[in-house]
Formats: C-alpha cells, sequence, structure tokens
C-alpha cells in the first residue's frame, strides 16, 4: 500500500527524470513510498532544454530572497498538483520534498516559511529565504553537503543548519569530505534513513 510521498525537486538547468535515479533506488528502500519528480515551471535562462525554478541570470546574494518568494506561486501550484494527483492532499505529514542545488533551495524555503509542513531533503543547497523564517512546528531537515562543493560552498549548508536549529526545526547535518557539487552513495543512503525515520518506516538497505 503506498501511504508516502517523495517530491524530487531538480537543479537548474536540468529536469525531474534527471532525479529519478534517485526514485529507483529508494523506492527499493522504503517501502509504501511513491516518487515524484515534477519538472520546475521556467525553461532555463541559458535556452536549452532544462527549466528552472528561479532565473540565475544576475543572481546576488542581495536579490536571491526576492526571487524566490517571487517563484513561490508557480513552486506551490506545482506541488499541490503533484499532491493531489498522488492523493495526498488531506495528509500533508505523509508528503517529504527531496531537493538538489536549486530544488533544494526551494523544498528549503517551503519548510522555513511555514507554507509546507513536511520533510525535507535538501542536498548542495542554501537557506535564502528571507527572515522572519516560520516553520511549522514538526518540520523537520536533512542537509547534505559535500565539503569540496565549488558551486554552493558547504558552508550554506552549516549556516542553514544554524538558523533552522533557531527556529525549533529538528535540523541534522552531513557534510562529506572529498565531494563536490553532487549527490553521492552515501548522502543518498543518509535520506533514505531520514526519511524512513520521519515516516515511521524501515529504510531496507
Amino acid at each position: 500500500m503506498t501511504n508516502n510521498l517523495i517530491i524530487l525537486l531538480h537543479g537548474v538547468g536540468s529536469n525531474g527524470g534527471d532525479l529519478m535515479h534517485l526514485g529507483d533506488i529508494w523506492r527499493e528502500m522504503l517501502p509504501g513510498a511513491v516518487l515524484a519528480a515534477p519538472d520546475a515551471p521556467f525553461a532555463f535562462d541559458a535556452g536549452e532544454t532544462g527549466r528552472q525554478w528561479f532565473s540565475v541570470a544576475g543572481v546576488t546574494a542581495q536579490n536571491r530572497g526576492g526571487r524566490i518568494v517571487a517563484a513561490r506561486t508557480a513552486f506551490d501550484a506545482t506541488l499541490r498538483d503533484v499532491i493531489d494527483r498522488h492523493g495526498f492532499s488531506q495528509t500533508p505529514g505523509r508528503v517529504a520534498l527531496a531537493g538538489f542545488s536549486q530544488g533544494g533551495i526551494m523544498a528549503l524555503d517551503a519548510l522555513a516559511s511555514g507554507r509546507w509542513p513536511l520533510a525535507v531533503v535538501a542536498f548542495s543547497a542554501r537557506l535564502a529565504t528571507p527572515d522572519p523564517l516560520a516553520p511549522a512546528t514538526g518540520s523537520a531537515a536533512l542537509l547534505v553537503h559535500g565539503e569540496d562543493d565549488r558551486i554552493i560552498p558547504a558552508r550554506e549548508s552549516e549556516a542553514a543548519a544554524e538558523r533552522l536549529d533557531r527556529e525549533g526545526v529538528e535540523t541534522e547535518l552531513f557534510i562529506e569530505p572529498g565531494l563536490d557539487h553532487t549527490i553521492s552513495p552515501e548522502g543518498v543512503m543518509k535520506a533514505a534513513d531520514f526519511l524512513a525515520r520521519r515516516f515511521g518506516t524501515h529504510a531496507y538497505a
């Protein structure tokens, strides 16, 4: 019986299909879970076939938060469509987000803003949500980051963990030595264990 939903959120310039290898792995490890990987709503700035959750053209630390806020309407509509289609609209506590890079940024924003009361796994991401944060009670996050990430430095996940901890979010942080901007097998396993604990199930290796 399907009783949990994990929504995979891809990085900039990619698409949902690029993360479905995680779905293939987690489907075996997390019995009762269904995996969905929607495409982001916006075309990639570079004019290629990829998608993005918000524009990165000319993005800076100063304007990134505003872009994330502006992207919430389309992002939330995408989530609602996936959740409704899979029959979880009445059970949001059985939904989790797992995002890589820009997908992780949007997943953390969904949690930190309090719009979605759920569990989040963020790979190689940052928490760029403007203050004040207002996460829902019972929210939880796992932050996974490569120590040698040259795209988004690992200190971004460290800073995110501190901000979320202060707001009462149950936060776990895993910095993987020697890893660049990618998802490793060890990160996949740690995420499966985190999701199993949040869903009250057991992860099968």
